[in-house]
């Protein structure tokens, strides 16, 4: 991303950000709510147009205000995401909406995106939960369900918008469990998460936003133990110790 600036109205939510993120780096986005994280990984991905500035994925250059085309296509081909709400689709059953984009967007057979789908499910362990349907999972289950899917198509970036902010408290660590197999085997991955453990033990660099505008970025142990700005140790001194 560089210079990126996205507003909403005459809401300045993006100002002039830059970042870089390298092949196999688990980059850690924290703020307080409203501090435009979400609003940054839908810019990634082309879920919300931003209006100055660039932003290339891979090699393909997203434009200011694009809406479609055809760099956007092979981006969200190319990128998984995975929301807060699970976003399943809920008259499908697990296995179905795991197969329905690689069949439809990728051309696999169906033989195969069964297949490659259950080994997914296995992967995110829930391999027996494949022929129900998505209410009758726990939201843990589902939110595994719903990375398993981001996976489905190959990406080479996965992001993630507070994937466990909609869990109770007993389901998030299976969430982050998967995340953090996911961080080992060597996924690009940019997350939002108000959880500071997992950013302090798996990312490779943790970015802080407020208002906007990045703030501080450095590894976890500096941002968490020596933070430098004082809106960085004001945050993290609210967060952490409540």
């Amino acid at each position: 991303m560089e210079d990126v600036n996205k507003y909403f109205g005459d809401l300045h939510v993006l100002q002039n950000v830059n970042m870089a993120v390298r092949t196999g780096e688990v980059v850690v986005v924290i703020g307080a709510s409203g501090s435009g994280k979400s609003t940054l990984i839908r810019c990634l991905n082309g879920l919300e147009p931003f209006q100055r500035g660039r932003i290339e994925v891979d090699g393909n250059e997203l434009k200011p205000n694009e809406r479609n085309g055809q760099a956007l296509t092979r981006i969200r081909r190319q990128v998984g995401m995975v929301f807060q709400q699970f976003n399943l689709f809920p008259h499908r059953t697990v296995i179905e909406n795991l197969t329905l984009a690689p069949t439809k967007v990728k051309g696999l057979s169906e033989a195969e995106a069964d297949r490659k789908g259950r080994q997914l499910l296995e992967r995110v362990e829930i391999a027996d939960q494949a022929e129900k349907y998505p209410t009758q999972l726990s939201g843990g289950q589902q939110q595994r369900v719903a990375i398993a899917r981001a996976l489905a198509m190959d990406p080479r970036l996965m992001l993630f918008d507070e994937p466990t902010s909609a869990l109770d408290p007993e389901m998030i660590g299976e969430v982050l469990d998967v995340m953090r197999e996911l961080a080992k085997e060597g996924m690009t991955m940019i997350v939002v998460t108000h959880e500071m453990g997992f950013a302090r033990e798996v990312a490779d660099r943790v970015i802080y936003i407020d208002h906007g505008r990045i703030v501080e970025e450095g590894p976890p142990e500096r941002i968490f133990d020596q933070p430098e700005h004082d809106r960085t140790k004001d945050f993290l001194s609210r967060i952490l110790h409540h």
